[in-house]
């Protein structure tokens, strides 16, 4: 997922992480410095359904602006190991 918070408090005026801070706790959701240089620099690794509550209250947005489905991951292909040989002297 795309954590797009920058973006939507961008899109509503909001420039600074503090003044966000501010606005949530506003709406009783008081968050330490820490946690919100978090929340606003990278993607939560965890958060609250509640505390994503306030942050699209506050931001008057939908989840879906907030969180933004990224295509699949997929694990580079593994190469055959050469030069290895059964029993019968066939390459694996």
């Amino acid at each position: 997922m795309k954590w797009n918070l920058r973006l939507v408090a961008a899109q509503r005026g909001i420039w600074k992480a503090t003044d966000l801070q501010r606005r949530f706790a506003e709406h009783g959701l008081v968050i330490s410095a820490g946690k919100m240089s978090g929340l606003w620099s990278k993607t939560p690794a965890s958060l609250k359904l509640e505390d994503l509550d306030v942050i699209c209250q506050v931001l008057d947005c939908e989840v879906g602006e907030l969180l933004e489905p990224e295509a699949p991951r997929v694990p580079a292909p593994r190469r055959p190991d050469s030069g290895r040989e059964t029993a019968a002297g066939v390459a694996e």
